[in-house]
């Protein structure tokens, strides 16, 4: 073999290394097995870590944080050490930050990107708060800083890690369909590696998503797109799949609900409510919270009432034992407290807690629905 043979063979060699993907990410969007990526939405308070690791148990292939304040991360050691909980099992795994200005977007990602797959930019929370200091869906109004924030981490990132953007449709009209298209092609052109596409504008609450809009954009990037929005079983996900192209398919309400949503149940598999109780939890709030939603529809009326009205870790542990006959629960969880945690931050201080939950789970949920589906 002459020098320049081998200088060419060298080269090849290098360009198959350098197109192979060592991300996670990338990886599960190029896994010719997958019909689609099957993705947890980023939920205020309720995507942490433990709910992370149950539903990673039943299909979920990608799980988003809740949405953490960018400027609070980089300035706080305390708000870092309450808003950003994992472990060596969650992955793959994407942080997503509230940010207005690239630089605490690239400051905080920095901190934060060793320790995940990947970062996400949200530009879609449609909270007044939100878009009066110029976060969230506001900054769909100012795209050069969406662009700039996916341009200066761009330039930071290392080859391993994703960045991405969530976003919502700017319209419901077919002119602003095309400037929706419009601006995830300029953000493809900033240098994204994909985006989450929430199907409905800011000021739509329940309307049905636009799949044809998403089916225009999925069809105009070249990244993948993760559709958000009405995804509350699989055939939901499989149907809007077919129909749109999309690669991913995130679900928000319908995976609280029902954590075994993706692996194809209807309703929570009473198997999840005991792999529940036997997650190390550290708040009684958030613990009990999801029981609500899970055990909807595998109590009565009547016994809903009560349950959503129970105060102590341990009562609520005895009387899922009785009703559901829910063996070897995890001794601690059987004395959480309610202290809540994870909850310094701007984007906590606008969403008002109860200490009790109401008799009807969508009574919580509605208070901030729009935060995440």
């Amino acid at each position: 073999m002459n020098l320049i043979t081998k200088h060419l063979a060298t080269k090849i060699i290098i360009q198959i290394i350098s197109s192979m993907s060592n991300n996670p990410v990338i990886d599960l969007f190029d896994d010719p097995s997958k019909k689609f990526v099957k993705v947890c939405a980023p939920m205020v308070r309720y995507s942490k870590l433990q709910f992370r690791k149950l539903i990673r148990m039943y299909e979920c292939d990608l799980c988003f944080t809740p949405m953490i304040m960018a400027d609070s991360y980089v300035k706080s050691a305390k708000a870092r050490a309450h808003e950003f909980q994992t472990d060596t099992d969650d992955r793959p795994l994407i942080v997503q930050f509230g940010a207005n200005n690239s630089s605490d977007f690239v400051n905080a990602s920095n901190l934060i990107i060793p320790y995940c797959d990947g970062v996400d930019l949200n530009c879609g929370c449609p909270q007044r708060w939100a878009l009066n200091d110029g976060y969230g869906a506001q900054l769909l109004k100012n795209p050069e800083i969406i662009k700039d924030c996916v341009r200066q981490l761009h330039n930071h990132l290392p080859a391993n890690k994703t960045i991405s953007v969530k976003l919502r449709l700017l319209d419901n009209h077919r002119q602003d369909s095309l400037k929706s298209i419009d601006l995830c092609q300029q953000i493809e052109a900033a240098g994204v590696s994909f985006i989450t596409v929430h199907g409905r504008t800011v000021l739509q609450k329940n309307e049905a998503i636009d799949q044809e809009c998403l089916k225009l954009i999925n069809e105009s990037v070249n990244v993948p797109v993760i559709l958000n929005g009405d995804i509350k079983s699989l055939s939901d996900a499989i149907t809007m799949q077919e129909y749109t192209g999309c690669k991913g398919m995130m679900s928000a309400r319908g995976i609280l609900h029902n954590p075994g949503l993706f692996a194809g149940y209807q309703n929570t598999p009473l198997s999840a409510v005991q792999n529940w109780l036997n997650i190390n939890h550290t708040n009684y709030l958030w613990f009990h919270h999801h029981l609500v939603f899970m055990c909807e529809n595998l109590l009565t009326k009547t016994a809903r009432n009560t349950f959503n009205q129970l105060r102590k870790a341990s009562d609520v542990v005895s009387f899922l034992e009785d009703q559901l006959h829910i063996p070897n629960v995890l001794p601690s969880n059987r004395i959480l407290g309610k202290k809540p945690g994870g909850t310094s931050g701007a984007y906590y201080e606008n969403v008002g807690i109860k200490e009790s939950v109401s008799s009807q789970p969508e009574d919580i949920v509605d208070s901030i629905i729009n935060l995440f589906d």
